[in-house]
């Protein structure tokens, strides 16, 4: 029975998900890995994927394609980028799944765009040829889909929207090298600097933050009308309807995804969001739809086994 794997790299650890060709999750299951840079590093993923397809009475040449999401940059032709926060052997790791598993597709897929891609396949995006997976996380990710295919660029900097710029004045350096960047607002991180910066300018004590992305203490505040979160939180639905207001008018997409872990505020922030992006967006560009991603942090992982399933035609 044909099976297909999508397949999270990790610094420390891969995450597997075993999804039949139709797009059913069977299984998901985290492998602790050491760099992935070695013989024995590939070994432990391959035997590590081996004993999941058992567990389900399958073997190594069931397996017709093989999705790997990183984090990093990917061009069109599938060429990975430079991989600034995890270290890995492209090549190296490709050779060993090919050797393990015979039958596979192998492809690489940025995560972000991975993520618009399980959308696209088993979330809020089926059928939806044209939208914009935005990832708010620790950084801000995106994934462009247009016509039903993935936009990755020349350069694999399609849908960098975290470095879109939104205020040109911002002091403080992004950690891509430039200033104002959507990424300084709108993350996690973003998001909790423009509270505590807040609470400061007033002189007043913010709510305890367990760590520099803790936005669900914000968002906590926020309910108990905590004035200051409520501040934040508007300034981050302002830059990113502003960055949404001119993605539209490049690509004017039938729909917006926001996912990513400050996505767990969207049922608070969205009214705002969709107010602000009313005022900022092109006449033609305001029935778009703008809603919150369905796959939750699966959704890289159905990403990566679809791209690698499509690439095996």
């Amino acid at each position: 029975m044909d099976k297909v794997l999508g397949i999270d790299v990790g610094g420390t650890s891969i995450k597997v998900g075993l999804f039949t060709p139709e797009g059913e999750l069977l299984e998901e299951r985290k492998i602790p890995t050491p760099a992935l840079t070695s013989e024995e590093a590939y070994a432990v993923v391959t035997s590590g994927i081996i004993r999941v397809l058992s567990a389900h009475d399958s073997v190594p040449t069931d397996v017709i394609a093989c999705g790997l999401d990183i984090p990093g940059p990917v061009a069109d032709d599938g060429t990975v980028g430079f991989l600034p926060n995890i270290e890995l052997d492209p090549e190296g790791l490709v050779g060993a799944i090919n050797a393990a598993f015979p039958r596979a597709t192998v492809a690489f897929v940025n995560d972000a765009n991975a993520a618009a891609l399980g959308e696209m396949w088993a979330g809020s995006a089926q059928g939806v040829e044209s939208f914009v997976l935005i990832a708010l996380g620790t950084g801000v990710g995106g994934g462009v889909v247009s016509g039903g295919k993935l936009v990755a660029g020349a350069f694999g900097a399609g849908g960098e929207i975290g470095h879109i710029t939104v205020e040109r004045n911002e002091e403080l350096t992004c950690g891509c090298g430039r200033h104002g960047c959507l990424e300084q607002y709108a993350s996690a991180t973003g998001v909790v600097r423009l509270y505590l910066e807040e609470c400061k300018r007033r002189g007043v004590t913010p709510v305890h933050v367990e760590h520099a992305t803790d936005t669900l203490s914000v968002f906590k505040a926020h309910a108990s009308g905590d004035e200051c979160a409520a501040l934040a939180i508007d300034k981050m639905c302002e830059y990113l309807a502003l960055a949404m207001s001119q993605i539209s008018c490049v690509m004017d997409p039938q729909m917006y995804l926001i996912g990513g872990g400050v996505a767990g505020g969207f049922a608070t922030f969205a009214p705002r969001l969709r107010e602000r992006f009313l005022e900022f967006a092109l006449s033609p560009c305001k029935n778009v739809k703008i809603e919150a991603a369905g796959l939750g942090n699966q959704a890289a992982m159905y990403g990566c086994a679809y791209e690698a399933l499509r690439l095996r035609g």
